[in-house]
């Protein structure tokens, strides 16, 4: 990703339990929390590609369903 994207920055910070949230230039795009699941990578690509080119970034609200182990 770094290598398509040049000059992007990725940083991973310990959370909270259950916590996973991206942000894109200080700006939150996507919690865990407020969607119960892991976001799908063609729309976390997508809002960086925006990024890069200095458009308006939204958030992401779909994700994957939770995994359940019984």
């Amino acid at each position: 990703m770094k290598e398509e994207y040049l000059g992007i920055e990725i940083e991973s910070r310990h959370g909270g339990t259950g916590a996973f949230e991206i942000e894109i230039n200080g700006q939150l795009v996507f919690s865990k929390l407020e969607n119960g699941g892991f976001p799908y990578e063609k729309y976390l690509i997508e809002a960086i590609r925006r990024a890069s080119n200095g458009e308006p970034l939204e958030k992401i609200t779909n994700s994957r369903p939770p995994c359940v182990i019984l």
